[in-house]
């Protein structure tokens, strides 16, 4: 503690002993009173960086302060979380996270740098992003049944890339590799606008992208083949659902905002109000649509906290199933 505030702190405790109150300069006060930061763990043009600076320009609006967005790529995302988790837990360092992050990581790797199931609490969902099997425009299919015979007769097998190892993209590939029997390589990239960059290259023949990629797709640059949810999208309705194929395929993201653990409660009620009232906002959905069709996702704490656990159950079987591991 420094000498000035060692003073003012017994300066106050004498005015306490005497019946007076502290200056009311000195009181804490309101939040926010500066610049919040919301950290991405993906590169510019990534779903969590889209619905970083949509939903950062609603709060900036809203609580009437600057939002700055502060990327840090790396390890799944958990750089970011742990970047978050050693935060002051003040309300002006928040993450802008995908579910992979509570729901992926703690059953991928034995040992990371924070737990995040303890050491950040989430705010509110934020958007839900479908994944589209996207290929190389020039690779020669058309259909999922003719992109499953075309892997199975290629040899060596070929690549396909994600955004990363563990990430949504690879295991949502892994899960159709084992329902479909086929065999290809996997390519970890360090989010999914290079994994996009390098399918549409060549470098790799495929990936699972999300519906942030709709304009790639609408240019003739990517080439999409089925979507993983269980339902057609309302921006692709001509591409079918894997599940058409394969029933029961279903497989889906959501991004939240997460702070870390200790944050005041009245902070936390300030930040889910505010996001409630951005998701609402015509501006907004307009913003997420023109994203590549990102749905606002509105929950309760309960129903968020319950997306979780079943999202853990979930992926922590296809983890052990796979016997997938980190690089």
């Amino acid at each position: 503690m420094s000498l000035h505030n060692l003073a003012r702190t017994f300066f106050c405790a004498a005015l306490w002993l005497i019946g007076i109150s502290a200056p009311v300069a000195w009181a804490q006060a309101p939040y926010p009173n500066r610049a919040i930061k919301l950290v991405s763990p993906i590169p510019p043009g990534g779903a969590p960086d889209l619905i970083a600076r949509a939903i950062g320009y609603k709060l900036s609006t809203g609580l009437n302060q600057a939002v700055v967005i502060d990327t840090k790529v790396g390890s799944n995302g958990n750089i970011a979380a742990e970047f978050v988790a050693r935060a002051p837990a003040d309300g002006y360092t928040l993450l802008v996270g995908m579910d992979s992050l509570f729901v992926i990581n703690p059953y991928l790797y034995a040992k990371g740098a924070v737990d995040v199931n303890k050491e950040l609490i989430p705010i509110a969902s934020l958007g839900s992003n479908q994944f589209v099997l996207s290929v190389n425009a020039a690779l020669p299919v058309k259909t999922l049944a003719e992109f499953v015979a075309y892997v199975k007769k290629t040899s060596p097998p070929p690549a396909y890339a994600s955004g990363g190892n563990g990430s949504q993209h690879h295991l949502t590939m892994e899960m159709l590799k084992a329902r479909a029997g086929m065999d290809m390589l996997h390519v970890p990239y360090k989010g999914g606008a290079p994994a996009t960059t390098a399918t549409i290259g060549g470098e790799t023949i495929a990936m699972f992208s999300g519906t942030s990629n709709a304009a790639l797709i609408k240019a003739g640059k990517l080439k999409a083949i089925a979507v993983s949810s269980a339902q057609r999208l309302k921006e692709m309705p001509d591409v079918p659902t894997i599940a058409e194929t394969y029933p029961g395929f279903d497989n889906s993201i959501w991004i939240g905002l997460f702070a870390p653990a200790g944050t005041p409660d009245a902070v936390v009620q300030r930040l889910r109000a505010e996001v409630a009232k951005a998701l609402q906002a015509p501006d907004l959905i307009e913003a997420f649509n023109k994203a590549g069709g990102i749905e606002p996702m509105v929950t309760t704490p309960d129903e968020l906290q319950a997306q979780i656990k079943r999202d853990q159950a979930k992926y922590s079987k296809i983890i052990r199933d796979l016997a997938i591991k980190p690089d």
